[in-house]
């Protein structure tokens, strides 16, 4: 029997399906049954009706976080094109398959779209196989008036999209730290250096002294900060940073692959990797089955995002849990606020990270690790 996907288990735990490349809703009668109302309940509490209690509201909007419910006062607003309708456009990055298939953007999206229905407000997402059709669309919506601004999922270096935001004083903020127009420009973050190097330390602490970095694309501003975060962790114990031990995957191929087993099978291999996604923990965890590695025997392994996927994976990760659904009702929550009152200075948001301990990280002793 064919295994389903990771994504279709990730998509299952929202209670959402995918069909004919869209998202489809559970109905209201399933956030009824799961808050123990009635439809019409969960329809006032959609509207902020009055008759209902607070304790009630708190009770359907919980119900509604957790199935990823989306209220239907959207697809009518969208119907009669309501001059009184606002409209967010969430931007995801350039990506022909892999954005859709990283649970971080997912759970990023829950969050935004939450926030937003809870304060009647259209949330719709722009996607694209490269930045020319992602910038073709946001043109689009812009000139047309069909969005009061726009969320990125990302923040990268010498991006168009943004240069076209900015230069035309559109409304916009980043899930991320901005790579230009810094002081301009309103975002959400973690504090991607400090996670990168109390990730490195806490490996450190393990006894670990070969330790390595696997991230993806330097230009993504939160990779290039979590890898110079654990350069830092390295210098501060005296600890050299090796280039062979540096290794980025713009994308997954047989290339890269080929550069992570010889990295592994070398004497004075690592004994311990810092990686900047769960997504691509998993894929050194293929690659240390083909190296006939054992984790965390012979390699120790932390990740980022703290996502389905490191629940999922056996062992299971240590990952730094960054609260993507945060991430997402914070940006939705300044948006709106700027949206409505548009003499608001930007504002710069750091949402905190922890460390969440799994079976992917052991102790080694530290007088047989050779500096």
């Amino acid at each position: 029997m064919q295994r389903q996907p990771w994504y279709g288990v990730f998509y299952q735990s929202l209670h959402i399906t995918i069909y004919g490349g869209f998202f489809m809703a559970v109905t209201i009668k399933e956030v009824a049954a799961l808050a123990g109302v009635s439809p019409s309940t969960v329809s006032r509490t959609c509207k902020n009706n009055p008759s209902i209690s607070e304790e009630t509201k708190e009770r359907v909007r919980k119900a509604m976080l957790q199935l990823g419910y989306e209220p239907n006062f959207q697809a009518s607003t969208l119907a009669s094109q309501s001059s009184n309708s606002r409209c967010i456009g969430i931007i995801l990055p350039a990506s022909a398959k892999e954005a859709y298939e990283n649970s971080f953007y997912l759970e990023t999206i829950r969050g935004i779209s939450h926030y937003c229905n809870s304060h009647q407000y259209i949330s719709t997402i722009i996607t694209g196989q490269n930045k020319e059709e992602i910038l073709q669309t946001v043109r689009s919506m812009a000139r047309s008036g069909k969005a009061d601004g726009f969320i990125l999922l990302y923040s990268r270096q010498d991006d168009p999209v943004i240069d076209y935001l900015f230069s035309k004083g559109l409304l916009y903020i980043l899930i991320g730290k901005p790579a230009q127009y810094t002081n301009h420009t309103m975002y959400i973050d973690n504090d991607n250096l400090l996670a990168g190097q109390e990730a490195t330390e806490y490996l450190y602490s393990l006894g670990h002294r070969r330790i390595a970095y696997l991230g993806v694309d330097s230009s993504l501003v939160f990779s290039s900060d979590r890898k110079r975060g654990y350069q830092q962790a390295l210098l501060n114990h005296g600890l050299a940073v090796r280039p062979d031990y540096c290794i980025e995957v713009p994308e997954i191929s047989q290339e890269r692959s080929d550069q992570l087993l010889n990295l592994l099978k070398q004497k004075d291999r690592p004994t311990a990797i810092l990686v900047s996604d769960d997504i691509l923990a998993v894929y050194l965890e293929r690659v240390c089955m083909e190296a006939g590695l054992s984790i965390p025997e012979d390699l120790s392994i932390l990740s980022f995002n703290n996502s389905l996927l490191a629940r999922l994976t056996s062992p299971q990760l240590t990952s730094i849990d960054i609260n993507s659904c945060q991430l997402g009702i914070e940006a939705a929550s300044q948006m709106i606020n700027h949206i409505e009152n548009p003499n608001l200075l930007a504002t710069k948001i750091i949402v905190p990270h922890h460390l969440i301990e799994r079976d992917s990280c052991r102790s080694v002793d530290i007088h047989s690790e050779p500096l």
